[in-house]
């Protein structure tokens, strides 16, 4: 999306939506980062990673006071892995902010002139270097001699791969001249020659075939065994420093050569440049002759060589203020499209995937790309306006490849001159190609979703998972490793299966005992943590269902509401009544739930608004699930939510808090009224028994005087339950 698509994206959110996707992009991106900078596996592309990070940073410039503990702009890379030893970085390692344009570029050098006081007349310097696309590591020298190495990790504490870093020839064991305390930067990296061979070598011995030298670095530096790196052709540009007991040069270049007489191999396209065109010539240049180098570069560092000046200007929490990435635009290429497949991720999403007939992109062999979602094979963008002109994508069409960040083809364009005469437009699947169960699209979702839930093989795995997670049913011995091997094995398809394992599989021929990695006292303590969570809080196991947006604030939300499980599940059936479930039109069954009384209470609790009565109604209403969800339930004792006050005046009473309270916030007096006994409700019914009215109260007030329910204000709310 470009920056005028996220703007208007970012725009229009309000403060709940705003809270809501920072809570998505925090995720999001963690995982992202887990995957590049730890896991060395990336799902994202560059492109897709820094578009989230710009979304990320604009919704909290919009809404700065919504701004998360955990927030993705206060993160460097990833936690190192536990299969290494730490090093703590005596300075941080930080990361680059990114320009995509060249107006991003002169704002950088715009800003950098504004902060220092430095007007457009006086001459400023800065590097030019290309933006390597390997694995960061630092090399710690005393008295001339490796002492350490360690990756980035999470910019403060990093992986130690002394060991494996001593295998690469770029690397010097000893230096003389330097400093007595020396911390070099650079980056690991394989030429694509290297990267060929190495993959040949790999294939040829059925070993792990790398999707890029990036990764094949990344991967090789990160051994536990160094002969293995050692066997690996990798390389290190040196471009940067850490801790020094004193200064290299006075400027960038300066210390870029002392590097060199060291004998570190430094990139020789370096220079430096005294204009922003300079800057962006230079770029240009190195991008014209990208395919040339014979190594991944993904942009141009642009840094200002000055290092007092550098100092001046200092850091932000994750990136230094005289640095800048300017990335590149993806490469292209064309080929034929020969066919759409429909992928089933673990959320149900159904993602479409182009087989293309093979072509090399950037150096890469692609054969597949992302075709997003419905709407992208349509020719429209998520909110309706056309894109590429408003065509279509067919199969046999001729399109245009490109490898976003270098990680994830996608097809940008397509050429309607080269459309077979018979193609037809492609008709996006409304039942799910695993299971079966309906697809449905919720209003505001960029994509279709499979309802199937644990009966769909794509997602029962993923589902299992989170039955077993630590907020869910916790039950000790079986984890994620563990709901794997036992769901590929057949023992376990669905939640019933893990309360039928002792009767199936505690005697007889197939033992559990007798699997390996089990025996006698290890299986029994199995079955005996598994019995022992036969007894869940409702809260718990509404939330170990996993349905989409149920998550564990609402479930314990609706597990206070209705007390039992037979309540929830009497009270959402009759909201799926007859003309509810005829409704095939989402806008339809949307309009008959709202003449629901069921649907009225569901939605009318405090914190369930439409989006969580609709996926819970939708899921029990699927005939496959409810019956998975039945079975379950066969085998548990499930317990209602304690009232901690059964005594007070408002002991399983309904409330309802309107308009403005002045003496605590409304969460403060929802916990408190909830801790009390009292249930508190989002809106005024029947079933209200006081409404708490503060100034500004409207058509809550109104609707309670017409059905004569007790109005009281704050005062005398806290005065009945004795807060006053």
């Amino acid at each position: 999306m470009s920056d005028a698509g996220l703007a208007a994206k970012v725009a229009a959110l309000d403060e709940d939506a705003a809270k809501q996707r920072l809570a998505q992009l925090s995720v999001l991106l963690a995982n992202a980062n887990a995957e590049y900078h730890r896991d060395d596996a990336p799902s994202l592309s560059d492109a897709e990673y820094d578009a989230l990070k710009r979304e990320n940073a604009l919704i909290e410039d919009r809404f700065p006071d919504l701004k998360r503990d955990d927030s993705p702009s206060e993160q460097v890379g990833a936690s190192p892995s536990d299969g290494f030893a730490k090093i703590t970085h005596v300075e941080r390692m930080l990361s680059l902010s990114n320009a995509f344009s060249a107006e991003d570029v002169e704002d950088f050098v715009d800003y950098i002139r504004r902060y220092l006081g430095i007007d457009a007349k006086t001459a400023l310097a800065f590097t030019a270097e290309p933006k390597i696309d390997g694995l960061s590591l630092s090399l710690r020298y005393e008295g001339g001699k490796l002492v350490s190495a360690a990756t980035r990790g999470d910019g403060s504490i990093g992986e130690n791969v002394t060991a494996n870093a001593r295998t690469i020839a770029d690397i010097p064991q000893s230096i003389s001249g330097a400093p007595d305390i020396l911390e070099v930067r650079g980056e690991v990296y394989m030429s694509h020659a290297d990267f060929a061979e190495l993959n040949s070598r790999q294939e040829a011995r059925g070993g792990k075939v790398f999707a890029n030298p990036r990764n094949a670095a990344a991967g090789s530096l990160r051994q536990l065994d160094c002969e293995i790196t050692r066997a690996r052709p990798l390389k290190f540009f040196a471009y940067a420093w850490g801790e020094l007991s004193q200064p290299l040069a006075e400027t960038q270049m300066g210390a870029i050569a002392r590097l060199s007489d060291f004998g570190f191999q430094t990139n020789p396209l370096t220079t430096r440049c005294n204009s922003t065109d300079a800057l962006l010539a230079h770029y240009a240049m190195i991008e014209q002759g990208r395919a040339t180098l014979g190594y991944d570069i993904d942009g141009v560092v642009y840094k200002l060589d000055d290092l007092a000046l550098q100092r001046r200007l200092g850091m932000r929490s994750t990136t230094p203020r005289w640095a800048i990435a300017h990335k590149f635009p993806a490469e292209l290429a064309w080929t034929r499209l020969e066919a759409i497949d429909i992928q089933v991720g673990r959320t149900g999403a159904l993602s479409p995937v182009a087989r293309l007939a093979p072509v090399t992109v950037g150096g890469v062999v692609v054969s597949n790309a992302t075709l997003h979602n419905e709407d992208y094979i349509a020719g429209r963008a998520n909110t309706g306006e056309e894109i590429r002109g408003g065509k279509d994508i067919r199969i046999g069409d001729w399109v245009q490849v490109y490898r976003a960040g270098d990680v994830i083809p996608k097809i940008a364009d397509l050429d309607l001159s080269k459309r077979p005469s018979d193609a037809e437009r492609f008709s996006f699947p409304t039942l799910c190609p695993e299971c079966g169960s309906e697809a449905l699209r919720e209003q505001g979702d960029a994509v279709r979703r499979c309802i199937g839930g644990l009966i769909c093989p794509a997602q029962a795995v993923e589902k299992l998972k989170h039955f077993v997670s630590r907020a869910a049913f916790d039950i000790e011995g079986l984890g994620a490793k563990q709901v794997e091997q036992f769901y590929r094995d057949g023992w376990i398809k669905e939640p019933a299966d893990i309360f039928t394992l002792r009767t199936r599989f505690g005697s007889g021929l197939q033992q559990l005992k007798n699997r390996e990695g089990w025996g006698d006292k290890s299986a029994e303590n199995l079955f005996q943590a598994i019995d022992d969570k036969r007894k869940i809080a409702l809260g718990r196991m509404i939330f170990a269902l996993g349905i989409r947006h149920v998550g564990e604030v609402a479930s314990n939300d609706l597990a206070r509401h209705f007390m039992s499980w037979e309540s929830l599940a009497e009270t959402v059936d009759q909201a799926n009544t007859e003309p509810v479930t005829r409704a095939v039109d989402p806008k339809l069954r949307k309009a008959a739930l709202a003449e629901s009384p069921a649907w009225s209470e569901i939605t009318g609790i405090d914190g369930i608004g439409d989006t969580v009565a609709q996926a819970l109604t939708t899921t029990l209403s699927q005939e496959a699930e409810r019956g998975s969800i039945n079975r379950l339930v066969a085998h548990l004792d499930i317990q209602a939510p304690e009232m901690r006050s059964a005594t007070s005046p408002v002991a399983g009473k309904t409330v309802v808090f309107t308009g403005t309270l002045e003496k605590m916030t409304r969460a403060e007096a929802k916990a408190r009224a909830e801790g009390l006994g009292a249930k508190v409700a989002g809106s005024v019914s029947a079933k209200t028994d006081i409404l708490i009215a503060g100034p500004g109260a409207g058509s809550k007030a109104k609707k309670a005087a017409e059905l004569g329910i007790e109005t009281m204000d704050e005062d005398a709310w806290l005065a009945l339950i004795g807060d006053a």
